[in-house]
């Protein structure tokens, strides 16, 4: 009986372990830039598509009382228009996750009132991203992308960063810029 698995389980490795033999795990080097730790994998799933999962996680309180808590999933396909990893791709994504920030001033006028007040609450949505890998070397590459999208946000308002009493409570259509990100990425 457990011969009889093992066989099993290496045909069945055999002919679909080659579809996912790339692997890759990447970092975004922008989401530093925030303090925010991130990370995800990536694995081939055909000959020009690959599925991906990102995630983004920021605890800390900064000076001033700016803060930027959050944590964040981000799975995406992607279909690369020469071979995975290499050159172009397009994409599609959905993103979700949880917001505490407080006195930051964001891009584009970007929810404004996140200078003067806190928000508190999660988001969801999903957008299509563009971009584009370079081959650095044989296991390492530097990837650009860019993604638009919408998020349906939904939040409850404080008047600072540490105070407790609840201004108001609301939600926001967005419709915008829901990626970016300048990754090193490390092939195995």
């Amino acid at each position: 009986m457990m011969l009889r698995k093992f066989i099993l389980f290496f045909f069945l490795w055999f002919q679909f372990g080659t579809l996912c033999a790339q692997v890759t795990v990447k970092t975004n080097l922008l989401g530093w830039g925030t303090a925010s730790i991130n990370g995800g994998i990536e694995t081939k799933v055909s000959a020009k598509s690959t599925i991906s999962l990102f995630g983004s996680i920021n605890p800390f309180e900064f000076g001033n009382h700016k803060q930027w808590k959050h944590w964040l999933l981000q799975p995406e396909y992607r279909y690369w228009f020469c071979e995975p990893f290499y050159k172009g791709f397009i994409g599609v994504h959905t993103l979700g996750g949880e917001f505490n920030a407080a006195g930051i001033e964001l891009p584009f006028d970007i929810f404004p009132e996140l200078a003067d007040y806190r928000f508190q609450g999660w988001m969801a949505g999903g957008g299509i991203s563009f971009g584009y890998q370079w081959l650095l070397n044989r296991h390492w590459n530097l990837e650009a992308s860019v993604g638009v999208g919408y998020l349906y946000v939904k939040y409850d308002k404080y008047p600072c960063a540490s105070c407790g009493t609840r201004l108001d409570k609301g939600h926001k259509n967005y419709v915008g810029p829901t990626k970016a990100a300048v990754s090193l990425v490390y092939m195995f």
